[in-house]
């Protein structure tokens, strides 16, 4: 098992330097979030290792920090295997199975040991058929170099959200990420154009051998390029240049049939790279404040009903 991107020092420095205190004791990277109108604090903390929790260190360090309670949301293990039944003997034992999650439950994951020639073989037809149309229509990808760069990554990223409805990270949140990861060489963003017009751009974050691909967006303009599915193509080449094992797509749909599902073009979008499509874990909570924990979970899901109804 691999420690999450989520879980680094680096992204506690990010979250740090964003304004959003980031703590690491027991094992657990978490951020602390104020409760409106109490003294209290909730913690939070994606896609953590079970192994790596010393409970005792982190109780301390919550209860100095006047958190209620620690969201663990969906931990970084994998349904139906060993590590599961493990992990779930820790949880169920200091642990209150969690009302949410916010991080999304499956994702695709990519072995990037193979050679370039046996993923290509198990991609979807039509994803090589287009990889291969884009490099002939002439579209070429190139890494960003500057802030101009971003700025392009950022305005495909923001008209991408805007497009397809989904909630999209401010330009300030997105740099930040940027300039700090790649100050320790861990962070690159990748541009395809045509003619010098930028169609589409993702970014992509190295850590402990893991390429990630979290932030991207494209133009419909020239859609027929095939731009994005070029761009994944290099993303992957680049994460075997970079020595990773594994391309970890950030996140899909639990069950890649439902057209309802937000997530549904994106995973579709994904799976044709020929990546294991994984479910993981379900989310637990450790709590330390019950009443003040099930005070805060009551308003927190009426403010989740009133967002969604906004959408």
């Amino acid at each position: 098992m691999f420690k999450h991107v989520l879980q680094s020092e680096l992204w506690q420095e990010f979250k740090n330097s964003f304004g959003t205190p980031a703590i690491m004791s027991g094992g657990v990277l978490y951020t602390k979030h104020k409760i409106p109108f109490t003294n209290y604090y909730y913690a939070y903390s994606p896609r953590v290792n079970p192994f790596s929790i010393d409970f005792d260190t982190l109780r301390s360090s919550l209860e100095g920090n006047q958190c209620v309670a620690i969201h663990f949301d969906v931990p970084n293990i994998i349904k139906n295997t060993e590590e599961e039944l493990q992990a779930q003997q820790i949880f169920r034992s200091r642990c209150t199975k969690s009302m949410r999650e916010e991080f999304a439950k499956a994702n695709f994951l990519l072995d990037l040991n193979q050679s370039e020639d046996i993923i290509l073989q198990n991609m979807h037809n039509k994803q090589r058929y287009n990889i291969n149309y884009s490099i002939k229509k002439g579209v070429k990808v190139r890494k960003a170099e500057g802030e101009s760069d971003f700025n392009i990554f950022y305005s495909l990223y923001r008209e991408t959200g805007n497009r397809q409805g989904f909630y999209f990270r401010s330009e300030k949140y997105l740099k930040k990420v940027w300039e700090i990861f790649s100050r320790d060489n861990s962070c690159d963003i990748l541009i395809a154009e045509y003619e010098g017009k930028p169609l589409s751009s993702w970014m992509l974050i190295t850590y402990d051998n893991i390429l990630y691909y979290p932030y991207g967006g494209s133009t419909e303009n020239m859609k027929n390029l095939q731009a994005n599915c070029l761009i994944g193509w290099e993303a992957i080449k680049y994460g075997k240049l970079k020595g990773c094992s594994i391309f970890d797509m950030w996140g899909a749909s639990e069950d890649l049939n439902d057209t309802k599902d937000p997530y549904f073009g994106f995973s579709q979008f994904k799976a044709k790279y020929g990546g294991k499509h994984v479910l993981y874990m379900d989310s637990f909570d450790f709590i330390l404040n019950p009443p003040a924990y099930k005070m805060f979970n009551l308003a927190n899901n009426l403010r989740w009903k009133v967002l969604n109804l906004l959408r």
